[in-house]
């Protein structure tokens, strides 16, 4: 995989309200672990390979288990997740893949009965903010494992 264009030397300004943006949601009221899924998740169902490789690492160095690693892609089959993350993952799912009519009523209460309003916020941030590094690793083709050393990634020991 070649990078078309370094987008954070392009758009130097832009790329830092999307950092600071990504430095709020990690200080938000989800948890890092959760956060870790969440980032995964999404990645994998844009096809982003930079954000799923760093995120896949990121999450191993904070102590996530490589099975639910695994397991993430077929986390409604998988008994490793809990009612509250599945619910998080049905949100990000929804909420990266918009249906044509919007997101169901039903959707959002089953998110309610796991989540606070103030919880429901924040993971629509976070959910957001991984679209957008999503939409720009994949237009621009950022080849995993470019940043490793640079944001620590080096430590997993997954290379």
């Amino acid at each position: 995989m070649t990078q078309r264009l370094n987008y954070s030397q392009q758009s130097p300004e832009i790329f830092k309200k999307l950092v600071d943006l990504s430095t709020a949601v990690k200080q938000s009221s989800i948890d890092a672990g959760l956060l870790h899924l969440i980032d995964i998740r999404v990645s994998q169902l844009n096809g982003c390979a930079f954000c799923l490789d760093m995120h896949v690492k990121e999450a191993k160095i904070h102590g996530e288990r490589e099975l639910r690693l695994h397991h993430l892609a077929i986390w409604r089959e998988s008994p490793l997740f809990d009612a509250r993350e599945r619910a998080a993952f049905a949100w990000a799912e929804v909420l990266t893949r918009i249906p044509a009519e919007g997101v169901s009523d039903e959707a959002f209460a089953e998110l309610r009965t796991h989540f606070s309003d103030k919880e429901i916020a924040d993971l629509t941030f976070a959910v957001m903010t991984i679209n957008a590094w999503n939409r720009a690793g994949v237009a621009f083709r950022a080849p995993p494992g470019s940043a490793d050393k640079l944001y620590g990634l080096d430590k997993a020991n997954l290379s």
